[in-house]
């Protein structure tokens, strides 16, 4: 439980909502900026204006999964504008207090008196094991939406075996594809042979394109070339998992014919209130194990 902590979420997205019921739930203290325009009503929520917080008693920060742009603003689905937090407002709580990011900035990075205290949510294992099933069950969405096919007997292609790689396997065999795996490091062949999937080295690469039905790729660099488009049947599909601006040639894929989706941040968007809960609970355990 988080009885006598005192938390404020600054900014956010639907999946901040959840979140804050949550740690609500735990008996924490929970202050809002940036939910001017909320209309739902939370019991136990306290709606605070930047300057009314109480900083001396905070023990965390929670800022957006976009963490904070380079002039400092907290992008807020609820508010009219965006809350911008200076770093001189920053260096004003305690010295104990823990700022909760989902992945880091260049302006996140400049703010020293947190330099030990930045927990960057998006680079722990756990978090992205979580969230990597919200993230293949949109994909299954995206999948079926944009087909005319079964995903059952499909020649499905997962580039990466990545933490959502490996969720993405289990979910699209459990769907009856033909799923085939993308790697370069042998280990990782052969515990895709051990999935019971079909291993593609570098050197197969291209050649397996030519029976994909749906290519999903997870690997954010440019991964997804010209070549391999060409090798595509012209009615299939892919699906670019990896953050922006993405791991495929999008302008080739659209100049082929080739329906090609940009798809990141799925938990967020098919599954809001998992991934709150999936925040609420890393949160709260990161907060215990530093009191």
């Amino acid at each position: 439980m988080l009885t006598g902590k005192s938390i404020v979420v600054i900014g956010g997205d639907a999946r901040h909502i959840e979140m804050m019921k949550q740690l609500i739930e735990k008996d924490a203290t929970v202050y809002a900026i940036g939910y001017e325009e909320l209309e739902e009503n939370l019991e136990g929520l306290y709606l605070i204006q930047m300057d009314n917080l109480p900083k001396e008693e905070i023990d965390a920060i929670i800022l957006p999964v976009t963490g904070l742009d380079q002039e400092g603003y907290a992008e807020s689905h609820f508010a009219d504008s965006s809350p911008q937090l200076s770093e001189e407002w920053l260096n004003e709580f305690p010295e104990h207090c823990l700022l909760f990011t989902g992945i880091s900035t260049p302006y996140l990075n400049e703010i020293t008196s947190f330099k030990n205290r930045l927990i960057k949510l998006f680079n722990r294992d756990d978090v992205a094991i979580y969230n990597s099933i919200p993230t293949a069950e949109g994909t299954v969405m995206f999948a079926i939406q944009q087909t005319d096919f079964t995903i059952h007997n499909s020649n499905v292609t997962i580039l990466g075996l990545g933490r959502v790689g490996k969720t993405l396997i289990h979910t699209f065999k459990g769907l009856g594809a033909n799923v085939s795996v993308y790697s370069r490091n042998d280990d990782e062949l052969a515990r895709i042979f051990e999935y019971q999937a079909t291993p593609i080295s570098f050197e197969d690469l291209e050649e397996s394109m030519k029976t994909c039905n749906i290519l999903i790729n997870t690997i954010p660099t440019l991964v997804v070339t010209p070549s391999l488009i060409s090798a595509l049947p012209r009615d299939s599909l892919i699906i670019d998992l990896a953050s922006k601006p993405g791991g495929v040639d999008f302008r080739f894929a659209k100049k082929r014919g080739i329906k090609a989706i940009l798809a990141p941040g799925l938990p967020g968007l098919v599954a809001s209130k998992t991934a709150g809960m999936i925040l609420a609970r890393v949160i709260h355990n990161i907060i215990l194990e530093n009191s």
